[in-house]
């Protein structure tokens, strides 16, 4: 493949787009029959190795989350995922675009993102059933003041 054709993929690829790295460690939560197996490949190509699934237990660099209507509260299910990565790592969420089974509502997205504490982007297709949202996880430091001196 010529450098013209490998930076053609580059920019076509929605796991490049997406932001994923090579050698990053991504970690997949809500796995079922109905991911996206093409966006997975990708993704995994482009880290040069497998998704890790939800009982790898280090730290990863992004997490990958497959999300549905009916998987219960997103806040939680955000939450819980912010602690599988380190600050400034970032949370893919992944849902069922208009119309199909499990379509979660953009307001809803948007609520749980900031209540968990992430900065959510714009929703972008990433496959014919899936849309994802990048957020990345900020926590905010508040600086400790020294007591007032006696």
């Amino acid at each position: 493949m010529s450098a013209t054709a490998d930076h053609a993929e580059e920019r076509t690829s929605p796991a490049v787009r997406l932001g994923f790295q090579p050698e990053q460690v991504v970690q997949e939560i809500g796995y079922d029959d109905d991911v996206d197996q093409e966006l997975r490949e990708a993704i995994e190509g482009v880290i040069e190795s497998e998704l890790v699934d939800e009982d790898y237990d280090d730290v990863a660099d992004a997490v990958v989350l497959w999300f549905r209507d009916d998987d219960g509260d997103l806040t939680d299910a955000l939450v819980d995922a912010t602690t599988y990565i380190e600050e400034g790592g970032a949370i893919l969420l992944l849902t069922p675009k208009t119309g199909r089974d499990g379509y979660v509502e953009p307001s809803e997205i948007s609520e749980a993102a900031t209540t968990a504490g992430l900065t959510a982007s714009k929703s972008v297709s990433v496959g014919k059933d899936w849309s994802g949202s990048r957020g990345t996880m900020i926590r905010v430091h508040r600086l400790r003041r020294a007591a007032p001196a006696s």
